[in-house]
């Protein structure tokens, strides 16, 4: 029988953290020591891995239209193949005398609809945790967005609490900027009840959707930010790409995926641009992501907070010319990535989610209200036992 109260008192707890982006890629996997709760947890990161989702899986989780029956399908899927990570994972800590004691899954958001911005809220990850729980025989935490709307929160961004624990530093405000399908950034300052976050826009997302739709598919993403260093922007469309009324609205708010989808964003607005070179239109996608971001912060963060530093992480972090922009645009402070303080760019929210599953199993309130919009701190997640 599962016993939630041993594995709280023990001492270290050793997780495996699993998450599917935003960007559709794959699953993020960490093995990751942890001692504690809260402000005094002590982590040590283990081992990182990526699994690359297969081409037609890939195109059945960006697929916009979905019917409950596909749903359904790719919630089993999909938790299969995070229980197959799991099972890598698991391995990889036997090798290092590591004995797992639980695993922390976010699985894929599907969808997201948070308040204000929706009447009708709701929030969906999929990733079946029983089937996890059953291949590995071992307690999975998940569905960590849930408990924080039912607070009245928008279940979103998550990933500054363990921003905070992982990054913060007395006496600096450091900014954290996450750039997976959608970007957010995070203000951490040494006290908890000053911490800032929120959803910039949209980031990988509308930069691979530009790259798959010009070349039918041939090709899912910008490497390294070649395409975008060798075009030119486009004034135009980089207007219409900045007339978005999720850019003006106030933190806390949480982006919605769909808002920013192939159909609804992109798929028209590049066709009406045939004309363009292909560099062109990526220059000026990868340009309005920069754009999004650095106006967020002139227009909410520079007022309130003098930035020490800014740490970037997440997919994005991958992107070269993306980086360079970033730095242009954050002049004179400092930009670095994850990479240098030792946590990989693309496990950053693998590792987020593990910090956050241990609080669960200690009961530990890990949402941020000020930074969701929720009426109190709750525990989030859900146990699922082996």
């Amino acid at each position: 029988m599962f016993d939630l109260e041993r594995l709280r008192n023990k001492i270290p707890r050793f997780v495996v953290g699993l998450v599917s982006g935003t960007s559709c890629d794959g699953i993020d996997a960490v093995l990751v020591r942890l001692k504690g709760t809260g402000p005094e947890m002590a982590i040590r990161l283990l081992a990182s891995n990526t699994f690359p989702y297969r081409d037609d899986f890939k195109l059945e989780l960006l697929s916009e239209h979905k019917t409950a029956r596909d749903v359904c399908q790719l919630n089993f899927q999909l938790g299969e193949l995070l229980a197959q990570a799991g099972i890598e994972m698991i391995k990889i800590g036997k090798e290092q005398n590591v004995e797992v004691d639980f695993i922390a899954s976010h699985g894929h958001t599907l969808v997201h609809l948070p308040p204000p911005q929706f009447t009708k809220i709701g929030t969906l990850q999929i990733g079946e945790p029983s089937l996890i729980a059953e291949r590995t025989g071992l307690p999975v935490v998940s569905d960590f967005r849930a408990r924080d709307m039912a607070a009245g929160g928008q279940g979103a961004p998550l990933m500054p609490y363990a921003d905070w624990i992982l990054f913060r530093r007395a006496n600096k405000n450091i900014l954290c900027l996450n750039i997976s399908g959608i970007a957010n950034m995070a203000v951490i300052t040494p006290e908890f009840d000053q911490i800032m976050a929120f959803d910039t826009g949209p980031g990988n997302m509308i930069i691979d959707a530009t790259v798959r739709l010009l070349t039918k598919g041939e090709e899912s993403m910008d490497k390294d930010g070649r395409a975008a260093r060798h075009g030119k922007v486009i004034d135009e469309f980089l207007e219409y790409l900045l007339d978005h009324p999720f850019y003006s609205k106030v933190p806390p708010k949480a982006a919605n995926r769909s808002d920013f989808s192939e159909d609804v964003y992109l798929r028209d607005a590049l066709n009406a641009r045939r004309e363009y070179p292909f560099e062109d239109l990526v220059a000026t996608v990868t340009t309005a992501v920069v754009r999004i971001i650095i106006d967020a912060f002139e227009r909410f963060v520079k007022p309130k907070y003098l930035i020490d530093h800014v740490i970037v992480g997440g997919g994005g972090a991958k992107n070269r010319t993306i980086l360079k922009w970033l730095a242009r645009g954050f002049a004179p402070i400092p930009v670095f990535t994850s990479d240098q303080y030792g946590i990989p760019n693309s496990c950053r929210e693998a590792l987020a989610y593990a910090i956050l599953g241990n609080e669960t199993i200690c009961g530990t309130p890990a949402n941020i209200p000020q930074v969701t919009g929720a009426s109190k701190p709750v525990v989030l997640g859900k146990i699922t036992p082996p």
